[in-house]
């Protein structure tokens, strides 16, 4: 069993409050759930306007599937407009660890 994480940092665009804040964050937190079937959550930066951190896990038995699924979550997460990505930190953990 293999457990992949991926953790965004990023920067919102003209964002002046929290309840903005979520209608950008919502959408991005709810389509990594439904198109990958992965565990997605707001992990930081909670009390920021303009920026947020999305942290998603995943599980597979198989390390290119895994990879494959991380990688396609990144790419959806940094070709979204109304986003600036900052940074990406990936995590693969295997049974060894």
């Amino acid at each position: 069993m293999y457990v992949g994480t991926l953790s965004f940092d990023l920067l919102l665009g003209d964002v002046r409050s929290l309840k903005e804040k979520r209608s950008v964050v919502r959408p991005i937190v709810a389509e990594l759930h439904r198109k990958f079937a992965v565990s997605v959550a707001e992990v930081g930066d909670q009390d920021v306007h303009r920026r947020v951190e999305i942290g998603l896990a995943v599980v597979s038995g198989d390390t290119g599937h895994l990879t494959e699924v991380l990688d396609r979550c990144e790419r959806m997460v940094a070709a979204r407009p109304e986003v600036e990505l900052l940074s990406v930190r990936r995590r693969l953990h295997g049974d060894e660890d």
